[in-house]
């Protein structure tokens, strides 16, 4: 298939498409007497593939160690122990996430009631203090 009809049914842009390719992640593309891209089936899959794998945080280097030849060459064990990893990967992301939540909450509330008269550079100072923050000195 042409790489527009490969766009089409992938929702991918041409260009996109050849960018795979021109990273090692797309192979088994021929070309016609005329130079047009010929594309087996099987790219489909591929980019498939590829796309779900970086919507998950795979990088294309870590995607293009994975991705076998074919597919009667998965390497299964390797495949496992990626998956495995980035799954670890994305748990402590969440944990860090969760705790940088928790500091932008308290921070906001710290923030938001600010007593009433108290001037922003007061505010700042209470602000820094409550959260173990040494304030700046003031210029005289």
């Amino acid at each position: 298939m042409k790489i527009g009809e490969l766009a089409k049914r992938t929702g991918l842009a041409p260009s996109a498409i050849r960018f795979y390719e021109s990273k090692g992640l797309l192979n088994a593309v021929s070309r016609g007497a005329n130079g047009y891209r010929d594309y087996p089936l099987e790219a489909i899959a591929v980019l498939s593939i590829i796309t779900n794998a970086q919507r998950t945080g795979f990088t294309l280097d870590e995607i293009g160690q994975l991705l076998p030849q074919d597919f009667a060459s998965w390497r299964h064990d390797e495949l496992v122990a990626a998956l495995r990893d980035k799954v670890r990967h994305i748990e402590a992301m969440e944990v860090q996430l969760a705790q940088n939540k928790a500091h932008l909450l308290t921070l906001l509330h710290l923030v938001d009631t600010k007593p009433e008269g108290m001037d922003c550079e007061e505010n700042a100072v209470r602000v820094m203090d409550r959260l173990g923050i040494p304030a700046v000195p003031r210029k005289a």
